[in-house]
């Protein structure tokens, strides 16, 4: 019933910049804690960043200066800028979001397909 979409991914060159979106939809109360993780080839997967529906956020310190993470509560919707990408920053990305859907049960984990960001000159 709840689903997360993720757009943007793609191609870029090093240095480039690429802008990754996520929508949360379906049998949705109230959305907490949204965010990014990323799992490059051969490598576990990492959080890149989380945001609280209060603003507040936490990044990896590898992209601490280069990325930037936003969301739009009304929409259920969050965005990720990454600029000055480095060829290690290439992986598959995935939207999370921790999720109730009623207002009495306890919230749960949901997770998007991801998407490809590749970078190579």
């Amino acid at each position: 019933q709840v689903q997360l979409v993720e757009s943007g991914g793609g191609l870029v060159q090093p240095g480039g910049s690429l802008r990754l979106s996520c929508a949360a939809s379906g049998s949705i109360f109230s959305v907490s804690t949204m965010g990014w993780f990323r799992q490059a080839l051969g490598k576990q997967r990492e959080l890149v960043a989380i945001i609280g529906n209060n603003g507040f956020t936490q990044y990896a310190d590898s992209v601490k200066g280069r990325f930037t993470i936003s969301r739009d509560n009304d929409k259920n919707t969050i965005d990720l800028q990454m600029s000055g990408l480095k060829p290690e920053d290439a992986a598959v990305y995935s939207c999370y979001a921790l999720i109730k859907t009623n207002r009495a049960a306890a919230p749960s984990d949901y997770w998007g397909q991801g998407t490809q960001v590749t970078v190579s000159s």
